[in-house]
C-alpha cells in the first residue's frame, strides 16, 4: 500500500489529455511499423512523379511544345501539320483517237498437219538407212531399203508360171476354134466343144492369178524400198542397218512430222462464238499471229482455218485450228503459243494507255488532269484492249490528259506536277529550298538539345 502511494498508476488514455502529457507519452510499438510503410509510400509516389517529369517523351513533348509555339507564325504560312498537301509529280498521256483491234487471246499447241510413223510393209532385213536424223525430206525420197533378193526370186517364179499357163490358154483358144469349125459341118459333137470352151476359160482364171502373184512380188519389191509419204522432218532413227525388220514392229524405222504449213490448235469461250462465226461465214480471212510463252516476241503470223464441230460442255469452250506457212521454222510440233486472234477493227476509238484505267468500288475509273493542275475522278465505260492500249466507249474526250503513273497517292482534287514540264531553274529552286528546310531543322534540333540541357542542369 505505501508502495501504491509513493508510485500512483498513470490515468488511462483520454482525448482530453494536455498536449504536454500526450507528448510525453510512448507511442505504441504496433503503430510505429505502419507510419515507416506510410512513409516509404509517399517516398515512392514522388520518386515516379519526378522519373515521369523528366522521362524522354515528356521532353520530347515538351520540345514539341515549344517547337510548336515557336513555329506558328509558320503553320500560319503553310508550313505546319495544317498545310495543304504538297503536289504529287506524276505522269500523264493524252487521250488519242485511233483504230483498236479486237483481239481474242488464247493459249495453243502447235500441232502438225501430218504425223507418219513409217513402219515396213514387208518382212526383211534393212541392208540400209538413207537419211540423217532431222533432215528435212520430201515425199518419194528413199529412207531406207530392205534386202530385196527373197521378192526378186518369187516374183521370178511367178512370171514363169503366168507364161506356162499364158501358153496352155493359147493352145485351148485354137483348139476351140478347130472345134467350132467342125460343128458347123456337123462332123463333131456339141458337148466337145463345150468343154473346150470351158477349158479356155479355166485357163484364163489361172492366167489372171499368174499375173496377180506377179503384180504382188513387183509390189513387195517396190516396199523393199522405204519411201517418206510425206514431206518433213525425220525425227531420230529408232532401227538400225542389219536388223531383221517385220510389220509388227510398233516404233517403226522413224517418224516424219510436216512442219510448213503447220497448224496451232486453240480454245476459246463458247462466248467469242458469235463474233467469230459471222466474218468466218463471210469468208472473211482472220488473221492469227502466235506469239512465245512469255507472250512478248511474235514468232509467226497465220490466218483460221476451220472450227471444231461441238462445244466442251465440260469447259465451255469451242476448239479453232489455224494453219501458218512457218517459212522459218519458228513453230515446233507441241510447243506452248499465245495465240491473237484479230476478230475486228474499231474506226475512231477513244484510246488511253492501260495504266491509266483503275477499278474501284464504282468499278472503272480514271484521274483526268484538269487545266488548273488538279485531278478528278471520272467513271469511264472499258471497250476492247490490246496490250498496252485500251479502248474507252464512254466518259473521256479525245485530248484529254490522264495519270498513267502515281495515281496511288491521288484523291479528288489533288494538285499536281508534271516532271517531264517541269524547268530545270525550278527543278533547281525546290532542291535549294529543300536544303534549306533540311539546314533549319538541323539547327532547331540542336537548339532543342541545348534548352534540354540547360533544364537537366537547373535540376540538379
Amino acid at each position: 500500500m505505501d508502495e501504491q502511494k509513493k508510485h500512483p498508476a498513470p490515468p488511462p488514455y483520454s482525448e482530453t489529455r494536455s498536449p504536454t502529457s500526450q507528448a510525453s507519452t510512448p507511442i505504441p510499438s504496433a503503430i510505429r511499423p505502419r507510419r515507416r510503410r506510410l512513409v516509404w509510400i509517399v517516398v515512392a509516389i514522388l520518386i515516379v512523379a519526378g522519373l515521369f517529369v523528366w522521362h524522354p517523351w515528356n521532353r520530347g513533348g515538351a520540345d514539341n511544345a515549344q517547337q510548336a509555339r515557336q513555329g506558328g507564325g509558320s503553320r500560319r504560312g503553310g508550313g505546319g501539320p495544317g498545310m495543304a498537301a504538297p503536289p504529287q509529280p506524276v505522269h500523264v498521256a493524252t487521250v488519242s483517237q485511233g483504230e483498236m483491234p479486237v483481239v481474242i487471246n488464247s493459249l495453243g499447241t502447235v500441232t502438225p498437219l501430218a504425223s507418219v510413223t513409217v513402219k515396213t510393209q514387208l518382212n526383211g532385213t534393212l541392208q540400209n538407212v538413207a537419211f540423217q536424223e532431222g533432215q528435212m525430206v520430201k515425199k518419194g525420197d528413199v529412207l531406207a531399203q530392205i534386202d530385196p533378193r527373197p521378192y526378186e526370186i518369187s516374183l521370178r517364179n511367178a512370171q514363169g508360171t503366168l507364161a506356162k499357163d499364158q501358153a496352155l490358154l493359147q493352145t485351148a483358144r485354137l483348139d476351140l476354134k478347130r472345134y467350132q469349125m467342125l460343128l458347123s459341118q456337123d462332123s463333131i459333137a456339141s458337148q466337145q466343144v463345150d468343154t473346150q470352151a470351158s477349158l479356155v476359160q479355166q485357163y484364163e482364171g489361172t492366167v489372171k492369178s499368174d499375173q496377180a502373184n506377179v503384180d504382188t512380188y513387183k509390189l513387195d519389191l517396190t516396199y523393199a524400198r522405204i519411201t517418206a509419204p510425206v514431206s518433213g522432218r525425220v525425227g531420230l532413227r529408232q532401227v538400225d542397218p542389219g536388223n531383221y525388220v517385220t510389220t509388227g514392229d510398233t516404233n517403226g524405222v522413224v517418224v516424219i512430222t510436216q512442219l510448213q504449213p503447220i497448224s496451232v490448235i486453240f480454245t476459246t469461250s463458247e462466248d467469242n462464238l458469235t463474233a467469230i462465226l459471222k466474218p468466218l461465214h463471210a469468208g472473211t480471212k482472220m488473221s492469227v499471229t502466235a506469239y512465245d510463252r512469255a507472250n512478248t516476241k511474235s514468232l509467226e503470223s497465220g490466218y483460221l482455218e476451220t472450227i471444231d464441230n461441238q462445244i466442251d460442255t465440260t469447259t465451255g469452250t469451242v476448239k479453232l485450228r489455224a494453219t501458218f506457212d512457218n517459212q522459218e521454222s519458228m513453230l515446233f510440233p507441241n510447243q506452248f503459243v499465245n495465240t491473237k486472234l484479230l476478230v475486228d477493227v474499231i474506226k475512231d476509238a477513244t484510246i488511253v494507255p492501260t495504266p491509266a484505267v483503275l477499278n474501284g468500288s464504282s468499278g472503272a475509273f480514271v484521274y483526268v488532269v484538269k487545266p488548273d493542275n488538279t485531278v478528278t475522278v471520272r467513271n469511264v465505260k472499258i471497250g476492247p484492249v490490246d496490250g498496252e492500249r485500251t479502248s474507252i466507249k464512254t466518259g473521256l474526250q479525245v485530248g484529254e490528259r490522264v495519270v498513267i503513273d502515281g495515281s496511288d497517292r491521288l484523291k479528288e482534287g489533288a494538285k499536281i506536277t508534271i516532271p517531264a514540264d517541269k524547268p530545270k531553274a525550278a527543278s533547281g529552286a525546290a532542291a535549294a529550298s529543300a536544303a534549306s528546310a533540311a539546314s533549319a531543322a538541323s539547327a532547331a534540333s540542336a537548339a532543342s538539345g541545348a534548352h534540354r540541357g540547360h533544364h537537366r542542369k537547373q535540376s540538379q
